[in-house]
Parts: C-alpha cells; structure tokens; sequence
C-alpha cells in the first residue's frame, strides 16, 4: 500500500511565488495583445478585380465543403457555373505592363517586404516577453515546490510537472514553479477570452501555432520566392479540378432534404 506524502507549503510561497506568477503572466499577455494593435498595419484596400478573383475561389470552396445542403439540380448548376468560370479565367484580373515584363523585387515595400516586417516584429513581441519571464523564474524560483494537484497522474507527467526539482522519490501531483509558468502559459487562453475578446493576440500559444500554420499555407499557395503574389491562375485551374470531384468522392453522402416528408411524419407519428 503506497504511503501518501504529506508536504506543507509555506503561505509565503503562494502569496510571494505563484500568485506573481500568474498575475505577471496575464499582465503580460494584456501587454502583448496592446503591442501589438499597435503594431498591425493598416490593411490595405483591394481593388474590385483583385478581390473577385480571391472570393471566387472562397465561393468554390464553401460550395465543395457544403453541397448536400442544396438540391441537386441547384447543385449541378452551381458547379457548372463555377467550372465552367474557372475554367475560362472570367474572375482574373487584367495583368499589368509590369507584371508581364517579370516579378516584382521581393525587398521593396510593394513586393512585401513591409509584410514580411510586420510578421518578425509581433514574433519578437511574443518570443521576448517568454524568454524574460522564463529566465526571471528560473533565477529567482528555482526548486520551488508551489501546489500539488487535486488529482492523481501517472509518473509519465513527472518531468513536465517537476523540471527544476532534483527528486525522483516526490509524488508526481507537486508542480513546480517552472512547471507552473508552463501551465499558467497553456492554460490562460480561456483568460484572456474573457477579458479581452475571442479576437486577442495575448495567447502566445495560438501564434505559435498559427506561425508554424501560416507559414505551410503560403508555401502551398505561393510555391514562389517569398514577396511575390500567388499565381491565380494556376489557383483557379486547382480549384476547379478540386471542385469537379465534388460530389463523386463518397456516394454515400446525399442531399440533406431527400426523404424529409417521410422522416418528419415517421418523427411525429
């Protein structure tokens, strides 16, 4: 029969160690998310042709995506549309003198390089902030035990919840105070919902994320040196073959209202 540990933590640890901690986290992510407001560019307005040859493709998207919510003959008609629209480039836009003649220098302000600024400045805002505060607690917290868990885990969460602690005979339910900066940093997003929206930029682990995302997105979408726009029309030649097996992937998948008389008196019989 396991012996259960029995530790007392001091009060002093919780008032002067994990209560800073979570409240210089979230003071932090606040920060963050006003920095970088500050920091986002004006978008820039689109003209006419360019923001049908871009919806074009949202249009065929949402119609692949939602297809057996239409009848299949509004289906059809849509599909034979769309192809058809794609096909033909009757949503490009007119290319210019200068885009004919060849691409554009990825390092001036109008090939992307104020784009490219923009994105290293807000990594910036998210990595240093991590880096301070991770330094802070390990100078000033190291070996700090600060809680123990009200539930039981298997030994496999040791090592994310004790990293700076040198005992392998402690119960795995005590957190350290480093394993506690880690918690606090995956675990304030509901947090900063709450204060500050769902559109927030104080999460640092959703920019994470949307770094490693929106990096392989515009590599799909712009196989080309980056600064240089995506080809469209290659794009709609994709979109159109993708939008032409809709439908023929699974025939299990049938039109949402097919047999609905039947299905509402068989509901209500």
């Amino acid at each position: 029969m396991a012996v259960e540990q029995a530790l007392f933590l001091d009060s002093a640890i919780r008032d002067w160690v994990l209560i800073p901690i979570l409240v210089v986290m979230i003071l932090v992510g606040v920060l963050r998310h006003n920095v970088i407001s500050l920091l986002n560019s004006a978008p820039k307005s689109l003209s006419p042709p360019a923001l049908r040859e871009q919806r074009v493709m949202a249009r065929a998207g949402a119609l692949r995506q939602n297809y057996f919510q239409l009848p299949p003959t509004s289906f059809a008609a849509r599909k034979a549309f769309l192809t058809e629209a794609l096909s033909n480039g009757s949503y490009l836009q007119p290319k210019d003198k200068e885009e004919k003649e060849g691409p554009k220098n990825p390092f001036e302000p109008a090939g992307g390089m104020d784009t490219m600024m923009d994105g290293m400045k807000k990594q910036m805002v998210m990595m240093i902030p991590q880096t301070v505060i991770m330094g802070w607690i390990n100078f000033f917290f190291s070996g700090f035990v600060l809680l123990k868990l009200p539930f039981p885990l298997t030994v496999r969460f040791k090592v994310m919840l004790q990293r700076d602690i040198q005992s392998p005979d402690l119960d795995v339910t005590w957190v350290s105070a480093l394993s506690w900066y880690f918690l606090t940093l995956f675990g304030l997003s509901a947090v900063y919902k709450l204060v500050l929206g769902d559109d927030n930029a104080a999460d640092g682990t959703r920019d994470m994320a949307a770094m490693g995302a929106g990096a392989a997105s515009m590599q799909a979408m712009n196989p080309a040196a980056p600064g240089q726009a995506p080809d469209f029309e290659k794009l709609h030649l994709a979109e159109r073959d993708n939008l032409e097996l809709a439908g023929l992937e699974d025939s299990s998948v049938r039109w949402i209202g097919d047999g609905i008389e039947d299905r509402v008196l068989a509901l209500y019989s």
